[in-house]
């Protein structure tokens, strides 16, 4: 199984790309965020942990988030590959992923970095607000915090990632395809 992770700031389109893709490749789309809210409306004993921490204002700690990548793991092992979005987003997160990826005799073949600059960033997310039915999409601070975020601990993660694993970085401005082909041109030199 090719296990392909794609990164980049929140509203860089990751997650149509990885949608996009995925039917191309025959992949297994694993979207980190989709996936804990499944484990939570599902009520299974990992989302109810998950939710035990976010009811405090916690963040869900790396062994948590690893145990959930062992499962993901496993429930696909028969796949041609998966791509991996929004995950790692930490160096530790990074760390416990290559581990979890050796003990299973896997490797990951690539990283693609989709590169979006912070004002164009906060447009999209402008603009998935008027179409979101999600709350926490409507609140300006909430995109500023995510994109703050990502800049404080992924883009170290992404630094750290380029010292251990294959990392290419794509130009995320442009129409939808036009990233498509960048990212596919990515995966197939």
């Amino acid at each position: 199984m090719k296990i392909v992770i794609v990164t980049g700031p929140p509203y860089s389109g990751k997650g149509t790309q990885c949608e996009i893709i995925s039917k191309e490749l025959h992949y297994t789309h694993v979207s980190t965020g989709d996936r804990c809210r499944q484990e939570k409306e599902r009520r299974t004993e990992i989302g109810q942990i998950m939710s035990r921490y976010e009811e405090k204002g916690d963040l869900v700690p790396d062994s948590v988030m690893k145990t959930l990548f062992g499962q993901i793991l496993d429930e696909n092992k028969q796949r041609d590959g998966i791509l991996l979005d929004g995950y790692p987003r930490t160096k530790p997160q990074v760390d416990h992923l290559l581990e979890l990826v050796a003990a299973k005799h896997l490797e990951i073949s690539l990283v693609i970095n989709i590169e979006v600059p912070r004002e164009e960033l906060l447009s999209r997310a402008m603009k998935r607000a008027e179409s979101s039915t999600r709350e926490d999409d409507r609140d300006p601070e909430t995109h500023l915090k995510r994109v703050r975020i990502f800049e404080n601990q992924t883009l170290p993660a992404i630094a750290y990632m380029k010292t251990r694993i294959t990392v290419v970085d794509i130009d995320g401005i442009g129409s939808i395809g036009e990233i498509t082909r960048r990212i596919s041109a990515a995966l197939k030199s």
